[in-house]
């Protein structure tokens, strides 16, 4: 049943969005504090696990379908490895840079969402303010880049680079979630159990890979990030995003994604105590109004190029 979306969002939906940032900015601290007692692929197969179960739970106690139609579990599939592949260099990328970097290099999504719908998505070109933004986001990369702090490790840059292709994988499953949506005819919540257990076998079976014989420490920080992310982010955010797609139009919500890098930088410093460079605030502001930018769809200011 198709409901109305509206694009005027009313104070009390302002405050669930800022609520919903909040919660996706500390995501990256919550990741940071995790794979310090988990190997972070051992925490993204457990988080996949957790979060599917809860989602169909859920879904069983309010009839509403979860489980994948075989006329498109190939489909189903490919979500699953583009999934996989992004929370693969979410999680093993966080161990080599701080999360006030990580959670910049990640919300560069939009710019390649964009970049990419312009060459995939017939009716969705680039327009003047994308190309704005898209210039501005990618600048931001620079100073953030270039910042510094005495804590990074030699290796930070591994983590950059991974981080970006979170972000990349990221938009690629956004991207082939919107060009296959016809062909699928599947709801938010069949679509998020499709990313959430296809994912499960990949994560696990790299985790096999590349962490067997790392030793596994539970400690009550840990465990708590860990059940931040299976059961606040993985789960309620993503129901309570999709309750408010249903009712607001997507492009409008859009534009408050900007504030979750600028939240995760944030808790950053204060959870994590990592010290916050000038560059690095620098780029964040780049990088944050690139996003808005992006995400405007003002159509008076949005001619195709």
């Amino acid at each position: 049943m198709k409901t109305h979306q509206a694009s005027h969002i009313p104070i009390a939906g302002m405050f669930i969005l800022i609520l919903l940032c909040a919660i996706w900015g500390a995501n990256v601290v919550a990741i940071k504090i995790s794979i310090q007692g988990i190997p972070p692929l051992l925490a993204a197969t457990l988080r996949s696990i957790a979060a599917s179960v809860l989602l169909v739970f859920y879904c069983l106690m309010r009839g509403y379908p979860v489980l994948i139609p075989l006329r498109v579990l190939g489909h189903a599939l490919v979500i699953g490895l583009l999934f996989a592949l992004d929370f693969f260099f979410l999680y093993w990328g966080n161990q080599y840079t701080h999360g006030s970097r990580a959670v910049i290099f990640l919300y560069t999504q939009p710019f390649w969402t964009a970049l990419g719908a312009h060459f995939l998505l017939r009716g969705d070109r680039l327009c003047l303010s994308k190309i704005s933004g898209l210039v501005l986001a990618f600048a931001g990369l620079v100073p953030v880049y270039l910042s510094s702090s005495p804590s990074l490790g030699p290796l930070h840059w591994v983590g950059d680079l991974m981080l970006i292709g979170a972000a990349v994988f990221w938009a690629a499953t956004t991207l082939y979630v919107k060009k296959m949506a016809s062909e699928m005819d599947i709801n938010h919540y069949q679509c998020l159990f499709a990313q959430l257990f296809f994912s499960i076998p990949l994560l696990a079976l790299a985790s096999l890979l590349f962490e067997t014989g790392r030793p596994v420490a539970i400690t009550a920080p840990v465990m708590a990030s860990l059940l931040f992310q299976c059961i606040v982010v993985a789960f309620f955010s993503y129901l309570v995003w999709f309750w408010m797609i249903q009712r607001h139009a997507v492009s409008t919500l859009a534009i408050y994604t900007f504030l979750a890098p600028i939240f995760g930088v944030i808790l950053s410093g204060l959870f994590l105590g990592e010290v916050i460079p000038l560059l690095l605030w620098i780029g964040l502001v780049f990088v944050a109004t690139g996003i808005y930018l992006v995400n405007r769809t003002d159509s008076g200011a949005c001619d195709s190029v």
